[in-house]
């Protein structure tokens, strides 16, 4: 057996639910299974395939996932920062299954398999550049254009001819035969033609040219997330999945928002009822396990990665459900967030790579392009965390 199938086989006897739950799921995922090797040949090809994915199949992870991630380990496992960085959808994906606790649990029980923690350096990961797609305008067909200036020229031709007998007959006239020409005078059934006058602007010659104002940033800011104050009012385990919470969360609006975040092999229930904390407001709700969820708890991840801990990152003391939450800095400040974040836009996912906890425990977004730092506050203060520096904030 080879050591692939070892790890895969002890992940499956830790959590046999990836497998599926139904006859349909089963057979889905094995049909997933049997394409792992075509999948892991092409890291740039299943980098475009994995972008708009969370897991291979469904909502939740599958025995496909981590067979996808044994097959693609040696290779992402030797990559440097640039190797990696140029395949940021395999990277956050190898990542958060290497993180999966049934993974984390295999790998403990078998030491010696060759499936290793891999440290990515997500804090200088470079943000996603953005395609603009400019839609060239087609040139009109050749055969209209023609048929059409025939078309004006027959009219003026027509127009001509009824035009001439009438001011030949005009000339003939005693009248105007005898009347004599004058220098100017123009022929008859001609029209006169105006000159346009000319405009000199006061002032012109004094004035300098205004100078074009600087275009608006086009990328993802972080001033688009909706971060505010959130309570939580309720906690209780999801009733079909063993990795996540159910919360009811108090954000300052008429009824609490329903959560479910991934925290049960971090927290107890009693270290999450009734705390202040900050919660992402304006992302895409997406059902989890039969349970729609409509925010994102933000916590502190450990520099040295889940096993080592999660926190929660928590406003100033007194904070009230529902104040605003926003980045330091003149051009964030001020700025209205997103009503919802567009996913295919990936902001939250551009912008969190630069979200960590300063020396100071400070909650800060620092910008991978100038290194400034903008830390995380509400009027009355800054938010932070309680225990781990150079935390990545997800």
């Amino acid at each position: 057996m080879s050591s692939s199938s070892t790890f895969v086989e002890k992940v499956q006897n830790l959590q046999p639910e990836l497998v599926g739950a139904t006859e349909e799921d089963k057979k889905k995922i094995q049909g997933l299974v049997s394409e792992i090797p075509a999948l892991a040949k092409d890291l740039q090809a299943l980098n475009s395939r994995l972008t708009p994915l969370v897991y291979l199949h469904s909502n939740k992870p599958s025995i496909a996932d981590v067979s996808l991630y044994c097959e693609i380990h040696p290779e992402v496992s030797k990559l440097e920062p640039s190797g990696y960085y140029a395949i940021p959808s395999v990277t956050r994906y190898f990542d958060h299954i290497q993180h999966l606790k049934a993974v984390n649990d295999a790998r403990a029980l078998l030491p010696n398999e060759p499936y290793w923690l891999v440290n990515f350096d997500l804090d200088n990961m470079p943000p996603l550049e953005r395609k603009v797609e400019v839609k060239e305008k087609k040139p009109k067909k050749d055969a209209a254009a023609a048929g059409g200036a025939d078309a004006s020229a027959e009219k003026k031709s027509k127009k001509a001819e009824k035009e001439q007998p009438a001011a030949a007959a005009k000339a003939d006239t005693p009248a105007e035969a005898a009347k004599p020409a004058t220098e100017g005078e123009r022929p008859q059934g001609q029209k006169k033609e105006k000159k346009p006058k000319e405009k000199k602007a006061e002032g012109a010659d004094n004035k300098k040219p205004a100078k074009a104002a600087p275009p608006p940033p086009t990328g993802p800011l972080p001033s688009m997330i909706d971060l505010r104050v959130g309570k939580v009012l309720e906690v209780s385990r999801h009733p079909d999945a063993d990795s996540l919470y159910v919360e009811k969360i108090d954000v300052g609006e008429e009824e609490p928002r329903i959560v479910c975040s991934g925290l049960v092999a971090y927290m107890k229930p009693e270290e999450i009822q009734d705390q202040t904390i900050v919660v992402v407001c304006n992302l895409k709700p997406v059902t989890m396990r039969g349970v729609k969820s409509f925010a994102m708890l933000l916590c502190a991840t450990s520099a040295e990665g889940k096993e080592a801990g999660i926190e929660f990152v928590r406003p100033p003391e007194g904070s009230k459900p529902g104040e605003r939450i926003y980045f330091e800095g003149e051009k964030y400040e001020n700025v209205q967030p997103e009503p919802l974040l567009n996913p295919k836009k990936k902001v939250f996912e551009t912008i969190q790579p630069g979200l960590v906890t300063l020396d100071t425990l400070e909650a800060a977004w620092v910008d991978p392009e100038t290194k400034s730092v903008h830390k995380i506050r509400t009027k009355d203060g800054v938010c932070a965390g309680r225990k781990f520096k150079g935390a990545s904030l997800s």
